[in-house]
């Protein structure tokens, strides 16, 4: 099963706090209560508290936009552009901004799912993963071609994706089963 996407078809969804609002690309399995793992794009637009997901293991990613600094009892982290931050969804974790950002979520049950997120720019594949285009074009071995805010997410089925011109830049999410 593979499903594409592009950033102007996600369904948006409001954040009760306000402060920003959530596009999700695929909580999985689809239409159950409790994901196993989950992939979004956020734009925070005020500062403020995240949701907790207790038992969830996130990496969170700058896209774009001005200085985060998220807090908790545990650290401080500024993300950067582009670098994947892994923490535990029961921290509770404080967001401070200057302006209005966008990042990359994706969340996984532990004892069910795992992620290992990386910014490729070169050939990449998995067996289960979504990947989200940040820079040039891609193209899979059928030829179907990914541009700048488009993405795919697959599962079960070996996906290769080849970068086609000499900026290209994917946000690549491999996904395990833990068994």
């Amino acid at each position: 099963m593979r499903t594409r996407f592009a950033y102007d078809q996600l369904p948006v969804s409001r954040w009760r706090n306000g402060g920003g609002e959530t596009r999700e690309i695929i909580s999985y399995p689809p239409g159950e209560a409790q994901f196993e793992w989950r992939a979004s794009i956020a734009t925070i637009s005020a500062d403020g508290p995240f949701s907790p997901f207790p038992g969830i293991d996130r990496v969170i990613t700058l896209l774009h936009g001005d200085s985060v600094l998220l807090e908790s009892a545990h650290l401080q982290q500024r993300l950067q552009p582009l670098q994947p931050w892994p923490f535990p969804g029961e921290w509770a974790i404080n967001a401070k901004i200057s302006g209005s950002c966008q990042d990359f979520n994706i969340m996984t049950r532990r004892g069910s799912w795992r992620s290992a997120v990386n910014l490729a720019q070169t050939a990449v594949s998995s067996e289960n993963g979504v990947a989200w285009v940040v820079a040039g074009s891609w193209q899979t071995p059928a030829g179907e071609t990914l541009a700048v805010n488009q993405g795919i997410w697959w599962l079960d089925e070996k996906l290769q994706l080849a970068p086609q011109t000499h900026d290209a830049r994917l946000l690549f999410v491999a996904l395990t089963r833990d068994l």
